[in-house]
């Protein structure tokens, strides 16, 4: 954590009074700009500079302080030398308005510190036009960004695809707003880049458990890794990306077999990071056990992933880039709509669990979601088993009716 310091820095006398610590001493030298002292047990201090952008920060050494020889730029800097380098360096970092280029660049960096997916900031890039592309944030219209969100429907994505990819651009744009006080058209953003209505259209592929078994079937067919990567996924429900982050640890095989499955840290919390560290109790068959079990047999890393590719590597981060077009053969040699992905597996599983009256809680929790999710994806496969559902809790009369 950054603390300014009260004492001054600006005189060699000064500074030699400060105690020596791995971090510097701060004071403000312009607005977002600090110069740091950061003074060491042989008596030469040295000056650094920290530029606040937004939620992302700067860092730069600039030079030795002149603590024991007197100031000779660029190496030995007095104060009014380095705090003058600190504001030029604090201006070249937030002096001007952003490009919407410039503004992903940032957002980017702000998801690898955050521990987020870096290719969420490159999603809209992709479809910039290059004009578009090095416009200013601060010159941005609602009419630019309507017409280029249009442009997405118009190339052919799905709705869900121009949400996903809009949304990104909406919150590079935003962290650009936050970061530079004279970015005052933040209410265009939202605006020009409101969602394709009815995006959540049904979309979710649900099998029966004779398809989940088919399926399941046909993977194995396909590879044996590919195989237990389905397997796994169809009785746990877990996204891809969780089974990816599995460790041999994880597997509790004991009366009652678990897996203890690490979360998917979706959303922009600031812990998302510390999300992906947690783990929750899936509940697994002794059937699965016993295959994970003949899985690690022999392999002693209880650090190592539990589900690897035919050639023993990881799945990695992005699991799909690996799977995808196997995937893709399996769905079509059991003849199901091109549009099935291996996450009707998923989809199934919560169905499943929803159809045999699990609390709508419980289901969320199990698959990491929240219950608002759960509701907004998926009540709309149980209407019609309402009737069958509801019909159990009758009260039946004490008496048989007459006839």
């Amino acid at each position: 954590m950054m603390s300014i310091t009260k004492p001054s820095l600006k005189t060699a006398k000064a500074r030699a009074r400060l105690p020596v610590q791995g971090r510097p001493h701060y004071v403000v030298v312009g607005p977002n700009v600090f110069l740091g002292y950061r003074r060491t047990s042989n008596g030469r201090g040295s000056w650094s500079v920290r530029v606040t952008v937004g939620r992302t920060y700067r860092l730069k050494k600039l030079a030795f302080a002149d603590d024991l020889d007197a100031a000779s730029p660029p190496k030995v800097l007095d104060y009014w030398m380095a705090a003058e380098a600190a504001r030029v360096y604090g201006r070249t970092e937030i002096a001007e308005p952003r490009t919407i280029t410039d503004a992903i660049e940032r957002y980017k960096l702000d998801l690898e510190r955050r521990g987020g997916d870096a290719y969420n900031a490159q999603r809209a890039l992709y479809h910039l036009t290059p004009a578009l592309a090095e416009k200013l944030v601060d010159g941005l219209t609602v009419d630019d960004l309507a017409k280029w969100r249009d442009s997405l429907t118009a190339k052919g994505l799905k709705p869900s695809t121009v949400n996903r990819t809009v949304s990104c651009l909406r919150a590079a744009l935003e962290l650009a707003a936050e970061s530079d006080p004279r970015i005052r058209n933040a209410h265009v953003f939202k605006t020009g880049l409101k969602g394709v209505a009815d995006a959540q259209a049904v979309r979710n592929v649900i099998l029966d458990d004779d398809m989940v078994h088919t399926f399941v079937a046909a993977s194995y067919a396909r590879s044996h890794a590919l195989g237990v990567l389905a397997d796994v996924m169809a009785v746990t429900g877990a996204r891809p990306g969780q089974l990816a982050r599995l460790q041999i640890a994880d597997l509790r095989d004991g009366q009652a077999p678990k897996l203890m499955m690490p979360r998917s840290a979706k959303g922009g919390s600031e812990k998302r990071a510390a999300r992906k560290l947690e783990r929750y109790s899936v509940p697994i068959t002794r059937a699965l056990a016993a295959m994970l079990r003949d899985e690690v047999f022999g392999r002693n890393d209880h650090d190592a992933p539990l589900l690897r590719q035919a050639d023993g590597s990881p799945w990695g981060d992005k699991p799909h880039r690996f799977y995808q077009r196997d995937i893709i053969a399996v769905v079509a040699s059991i003849g199901l709509d091109r549009s099935t992905t291996l996450y009707a597996l998923r989809h199934s599983a919560i169905v499943r669990m929803l159809l045999r009256n699990v609390p709508i809680r419980l289901v969320a929790a199990l698959h990491d979601t929240s219950v608002q999710q759960i509701e907004k994806n998926y009540s709309r496969f149980i209407s019609e088993h309402v009737d069958e559902i509801a019909r159990a809790a009758l009260l039946e009369p004490a008496t048989p009716c007459r006839q």
